[in-house]
């Protein structure tokens, strides 16, 4: 169970007859799901948000899938219990290694970002490099969407251990990522890719990095963009588009809320208020 002292009962107090003014739910293990949420107030300025990053228990690339089960029922509860109308897993590695089963457990809508990214893929190109967080990579999710789509396409997987942990520290522009960054890409350029695809909702962060680094003529797939744009015709479908005014997007993490907010200074252009949520959390459980 959870505690957090700003986070009680009905979060925005809509009505029940009113599910349209519920938030969207949008979580990631830390800021990289920011660039989730910057494509949401682009494309959906009327919906409201709830965003949460596990930042106690990142990174996710490197833990099982039973940790990664664990740790997504923990929050889709806390989610639940926002009365929010749908939920985006902005974190690939919880896509790939939770997404189908959570489905089947919980009756509110959720999206992942893996088969938006690999529909969007497969439009752009023929020889297709995916970066990702190593536990991501192992699971062959992008490879097995990408395929599914078009067998002829052929697709490398990197897994880049160190690229969260870089971001989350804020080090993007210092000179040891750029040479890591070099090594994750190198591969990938051996084998004359025409298209990257962002494996982590983090990497988006990296990107003048990264395309400083790739020959002008390979395209960069950005899943955040093509998970919003399936989030707002879900919403459609079901009838559950925003009308009304937004209200204030909500932070929360499980981590220190300080050290987030610093982090997400840049990427929002202002400096959030973030609470903190406790799940009661084992020692066992953090990093």
């Amino acid at each position: 169970m959870y505690s957090s002292s700003s986070f009680q009962g009905n979060l925005y107090g809509f009505s029940n007859q009113e599910p349209q003014r519920a938030p969207i739910g949008v979580f990631d293990s830390g800021v990289g799901g920011l660039t989730v949420l910057r494509q949401l107030y682009r494309q959906l300025p009327h919906e409201s948000m709830v965003y949460f990053g596990d930042t106690a228990r990142l990174p996710y690339g490197i833990r099982s899938q039973a940790e990664i089960l664990q740790f997504v029922r923990d929050i889709l509860d806390w989610m639940q219990h926002q009365h929010v109308k749908m939920v985006i897993m902005a974190c690939n590695t919880s896509s790939a290694l939770a997404l189908d089963i959570v489905r089947q457990e919980y009756d509110i809508p959720i999206l992942g970002v893996i088969l938006p990214g690999a529909k969007a893929a497969v439009q752009q190109g023929k020889r297709i490099g995916v970066i990702a967080t190593p536990a991501t990579a192992k699971s062959n999710a992008y490879r097995q969407a990408i395929q599914e789509i078009d067998p002829n396409v052929e697709v490398w997987q990197v897994g880049c251990p160190e690229f969260v942990p870089l971001i989350e520290q804020n080090r993007i522009q210092d000179p040891y990522t750029t040479e890591v960054a070099r090594g994750y890409l190198e591969p990938l350029l051996q084998q004359d890719i025409d298209t990257l695809v962002y494996g982590c909702t983090h990497y988006p962060l990296l990107a003048p990095v990264v395309r400083s680094l790739l020959p002008p003529q390979v395209k960069i797939i950005d899943p955040a963009v093509h998970v919003t744009t399936a989030c707002a015709q879900e919403l459609d479908l079901l009838g559950l588009s925003n009308t009304h005014p937004p209200l204030p997007t909500r932070f929360a993490v499980s981590g220190c809320p300080q050290q987030f907010a610093q982090s997400a200074v840049q990427w929002l252009g202002c400096t959030p208020l973030v609470e903190a949520v406790d799940f009661g959390l084992p020692v066992s459980q953090l990093q």
